[in-house]
């Protein structure tokens, strides 16, 4: 199908579900702050990811993807500066789980949340533009369904990104509400919740590895 310089509209939908749906520390990171600090919490959270997907996406439009291409060295340091990170995020995620589980007379609801769940805009922000991996691949997959002829390539652009961030949006409101839920039952069973907490923090620990082995072809 057809539809304003997209060249197979139905295609790149269905892609880019799947895309959406895959765990990374975007999502990850949502679900962590949604199941400590509540909904509210969550959705600044999702916000630092909107925003970062519209930065890579502009990015991509303007060509930095290119950019790092012809220039591996940028690659290589951006590339680092975010396996470092997510590598701290995943460290504090078990520590506070492991702290939590070790003294559970600290209320949840008044205790001071650890830095790594403050501010979850900013944080998650971060995590979402530290991934160079991300740039190259948006380019490798949206170039596939824009029509290089069409007389107005911002149109097709605009198209494919106002359908991947509408999916987003749905997919990170059904994790934040799907972490407060999860949290509220865990509260009482201790053990189990420091288990899938420390899981989480492990996966961080594992996306940051990935990323610091990853090669820009």
């Amino acid at each position: 199908m057809y539809f304003y310089g997209v060249t197979d509209l139905w295609t790149y939908i269905f892609g880019a579900i799947g895309i959406v749906l895959l765990p990374g520390p975007n999502s990850l990171y949502v679900l962590a702050v949604a199941g400590a600090r509540g909904v509210k919490a969550g959705y600044q959270g999702a916000c630092g990811v909107f925003l970062g997907d519209t930065i890579l996406l502009a990015l991509t439009a303007l060509g930095a993807a290119s950019l790092l291409h012809a220039y591996p060295s940028i690659f290589v340091v951006i590339k680092y500066v975010g396996a470092a990170y997510l590598g701290y995020v995943g460290l504090n995620l078990i520590w506070t789980a492991l702290r939590e589980w070790r003294t559970p007379n600290i209320s949840a609801a008044t205790a001071t949340p650890p830095a790594h769940l403050q501010n979850p805009f900013k944080r998650a922000l971060i995590i979402s533009v530290l991934n160079p991996k991300a740039l190259l691949f948006l380019l490798s997959f949206f170039i596939q369904f824009i029509d290089p002829h069409y007389p107005t390539p911002a149109v097709p652009f605009l198209i494919l990104s106002t359908i991947v961030m509408s999916f987003s949006v749905v997919y990170l409101s059904a994790l934040i509400f799907l972490g407060a839920k999860l949290a509220a039952r865990l509260r009482q069973q201790r053990l189990l919740a420091t288990g899938l907490s420390s899981s989480v923090g492990g996966l961080f620990v594992w996306f940051g590895a990935k990323l610091a082995g990853a090669s820009i072809h």
